[in-house]
């Protein structure tokens, strides 16, 4: 559906993205992760037309784009300020490009009411200023502006980085509803790895203008392909020279204690099984959160965080002494 091939963004001297290779499939949610000024948006806003590379190609379909005017691309855009238009109504709004593009009255009028009744804008709402709604009111018609086109690609540059959590949540929940109900090929950019792992069929990790790894949201968690990706992607624990040792010791391993080791949080557990090592640590720090509690513990001179879900019946305190067990298998190096 979408294809960049060895595509190269610049500005003056500096190479913002360089040799971006990526295919998204039709129909695919698909998001750019990665920390900012990694190069993500700018991969988009070149996709959507904003920006011409100075290198490369971008196909999609069967056809080259890549000097094609944004209004002749089909993609909708989203942006992470809205650009709504402030003193219009919600209607008006929604309405716009189907009157740029001469749609009749009677058809703007079936396609505003049909979207916003998808995105769940009421009859009310649509006769209300934008200025009156809230930010997530105003997400939600930012979103009905782009999908009333009938794109064939949806982008979303950060869309939801301005609202508070529990509102996030809920859109997001929305938002992967509504493309699989569409179909709509999307692409989503994110500096929120939860938000990556949540929405996205696959991932792109970029970090200085490269993409570190292509994957699925389980690949890019628990097969990360490199230090950076394993670093970023969720919380997780840098395993030393002392504790790789004292595994190596239990174990028979052979782990490089010149280098780092990581392991997810979950990974380390109060369960023992059998090839584990055992490692004793002392509470230093503990974070409750309800379902469940993050312990801080100091094991061989090095600091472990561990989850434990909440029963009702454990809980330990500060300076307590815990057991906890590693499988070796969880333990990545780079």
């Amino acid at each position: 559906m979408i294809k960049f091939e060895e595509i190269e963004i610049k500005y003056g001297n500096f190479i913002a993205v360089e040799n971006l290779n990526l295919e998204i499939k039709k129909g695919e949610f698909f998001t750019f992760l990665g920390p900012s000024g990694c190069g993500k948006t700018t991969s988009l806003r070149t996709l959507v037309g904003f920006i011409t590379p100075s290198k490369g190609k971008i196909i999609v379909g069967d056809e080259d784009v890549t000097n094609l005017p944004v209004e002749k691309r089909n993609i909708g855009m989203v942006f992470q300020s809205y650009a709504l238009f402030p003193t219009m109504t919600v209607y008006d709004n929604i309405a716009f490009g189907l009157k740029v593009k001469k749609v009749s009255k009677k058809k703007i009028d079936e396609k505003v009411r049909e979207v916003a009744k998808k995105i769940k804008i009421t009859d009310e709402q649509l006769k209300k200023n934008v200025s009156e709604l809230s930010g997530g009111q105003q997400q939600r018609v930012a979103l009905a502006r782009a999908i009333v086109l009938e794109p064939d690609i949806l982008c979303l540059d950060e869309p939801l980085s301005n609202l508070d959590a529990k509102l996030r949540i809920e859109l997001r929940r929305e938002l992967k509803r509504l493309q699989k109900e569409l179909g709509i090929t999307t692409l989503y950019v994110t500096h929120d790895q939860e938000e990556a792992l949540t929405l996205s069929d696959r991932i792109a990790v970029f970090n200085n203008g490269y993409i570190e790894q292509v994957g699925t949201p389980y690949e890019i968690y628990n097969h990360s392909k490199s230090e950076f990706v394993c670093d970023f992607i969720g919380d997780i624990n840098r395993l030393g020279k002392e504790i790789l040792n004292e595994i190596n010791s239990q174990l028979n391993t052979k782990f490089d204690t010149t280098k780092m080791g990581f392991i997810r949080l979950e990974r380390c557990t109060e369960k023992k099984g059998e090839g584990f090592a055992k490692l004793n640590g002392k509470v230093i720090d503990l974070e409750f959160n309800g379902v469940l509690t993050k312990y801080t513990l100091l094991c061989n001179r090095e600091k472990i965080k561990y989850l434990e879900k909440n029963d009702g019946f454990s809980f330990y305190n500060l300076n307590d002494n815990v057991d906890i067990y590693i499988n070796p298998k969880d333990i990545l190096q780079f």
